[in-house]
């Protein structure tokens, strides 16, 4: 017999897997503490996780496979992946074990741990990314820094997407990004989110009765996000028709109590697996060549999946373990409570924490340029934050939250994957979106009380790091700004 693992964020009914039914296969589904646990999660993650696993395993129970399904409140429920295993050997008279690469690293090495019980032991692929573990540190070895504009060509030709016959871009370009960018029209009508209605009443009981710590928001026991590949095509057939048209235009603006703009909100199908990257990529392009919708809006969508999301991965792979321990700055602050409640005055932060609570959801500018742009000029330690990025988010799982969060928001990683900070004062907040004119603070100001607290974060932050700034070409204009600051101070 053979055990087969299937994790929790490996949803792909389409492996191949599950393409015949082999009795001599049994499935192996487990809701284990060890993985609600590591972090706190936000409660309407852990929900969607569940509802996922669930509604597979019973899908392919009705298809005629073998399924051994472990419910987070099952007595004989290890709650460890090694030990639970260890349980089902002898039941099921188990001779070889089976299971997908992990994306994870800690998951990685813990499942490592099986080769120890002297069975036949197989790590398959799962069928799902664009290259390789380690095909990103190939194409970059010997360099110390990674650019993702190179690696995101390299992969526009290797797909043949957007490229002509000849390999070069449509529209004689690689990147619209400069199109992009456009501050936020109030009387743009934003469609309605595309959510479901799962009752998960009787699962949130579950999981108050066994303890399990949770952060955040479900209103009404009701889970918004898919639980089956066929829900997730639905959402990513709606951005197609109603918001991938101006997408590109709004991506990185910020509106006052509009959480999801124009964005896609497939990001946890595609994490889980519901939904394939390509299938994404080549829907978005095809809409492109129809006619539907101009380039901008195609190409910055498609450069996410394809470019920035493969590209992550790479690095994730490439740099661990060592990357979890990096802290460039030496950043020990700790996270103020409000990222716990989002009750702050300043406003931008309340209203992109408050949603990440109430929705589990955020967009990439809100993450970054919000919420990482205050934990980086605050000096907050990128362990906590870490924790906090990888627990509030339905979509954050290691690989693709620490990266985001140690390099590119936190710079932690010292440039390896951006080349300077993403640090700003409250000039780019207000360029970019209306939250200032709802906040309490002057953006304009820098001293006195109606100051906004990021203009004297921000210079604070280039003044302590200034001798390194100035060996940055992108960064060195700032610390001359700021020493023509402090020379205009003292002369006044």
């Amino acid at each position: 017999m053979i055990l087969r693992l299937v994790l929790g964020d490996q949803l792909n009914e389409k492996h191949s897997w599950f393409h015949a039914i082999d009795p001599n296969v049994i499935y192996l589904f487990q809701e284990i503490r060890s993985e609600t646990d590591y972090v706190v999660h936000h409660i309407q993650k852990v929900v969607a996780i569940f509802l996922g696993m669930r509604t597979l395993a019973e899908k392919l129970k009705k298809n005629g496979h073998q399924i051994h399904y472990l419910r987070i409140s099952d007595p004989e429920n290890q709650h460890s992946f090694f030990t639970n295993v260890q349980k089902i050997l002898d039941r099921y008279s188990i001779t070889h074990i089976e299971y997908q690469e992990p994306d994870e690293y800690r998951v990685d090495e813990h499942l490592s741990s099986l080769n120890t019980l002297g069975l036949g032991i197989q790590k398959v692929s799962t069928e799902h990314f664009l290259t390789e573990r380690f095909e990103l540190k190939k194409i970059f070895e010997g360099k110390k820094t990674y650019l993702m504009e190179n690696f995101y060509r390299k992969m526009r030709v290797k797909w043949n997407v957007l490229v002509d016959e000849d390999r070069q871009p449509l529209e004689g370009k690689w990147n619209f990004d400069h199109e992009n960018r456009k501050k936020w029209d109030a009387k743009n009508q934003v469609p309605p989110p595309f959510e479901f209605g799962h009752d998960a009443s009787a699962l949130v009981e579950e999981l108050e009765l066994a303890n399990v710590k949770t952060m955040g928001f479900i209103r009404n026991n009701v889970s918004v996000w898919p639980k089956s590949r066929e829900e997730a095509q639905q959402v990513l057939h709606y951005f197609i028709d109603w918001l991938l048209p101006v997408f590109g235009d709004y991506q990185d603006t910020m509106a006052q109590n509009q959480p999801f703009l124009f964005h896609s909100r497939i990001s946890f199908a595609l994490n889980v697996k519901m939904l394939h990257p390509l299938e994404v990529v080549k829907s978005v392009e095809k809409t492109y060549l129809d006619g539907k919708v101009s380039i901008n809006q195609a190409e910055g969508f498609i450069r996410q999946i394809l470019g920035w999301r493969e590209f992550v991965r790479g690095i994730y792979w490439a740099e661990m373990p060592n990357y979890a321990k990096l802290n460039h700055f030496n950043h020990k602050n700790s996270l103020p409570d409000f990222f716990w409640t989002g009750k702050t005055d300043l406003n931008c932060l309340s209203q992109s924490i408050g949603q990440s609570l109430e929705f589990s959801y955020a967009h990439h500018i809100q993450r970054l340029m919000i919420i990482g742009n205050y934990a980086l000029i605050s000096g907050i330690d990128p362990d906590e934050l870490d924790r906090w990025y990888l627990g509030i988010y339905i979509d954050a799982f290691e690989w693709v939250e620490m990266p985001n969060t140690r390099g590119m928001s936190q710079f932690a990683d010292g440039g390896k994957l951006a080349t300077k900070p993403y640090a700003s004062s409250a000039n780019y907040i207000q360029k970019m979106g209306n939250y200032c004119q709802h906040c309490k603070f002057n953006p304009k100001e820098k001293e006195g009380p109606n100051a906004c607290p990021f203009n004297q974060k921000y210079w604070d932050f280039i003044g302590r790091n200034a001798d390194a700034f100035r060996k940055n070409p992108r960064m060195s204009m700032m610390v001359k700004l700021w020493e023509k600051q402090n020379q205009n101070n003292l002369s006044s």
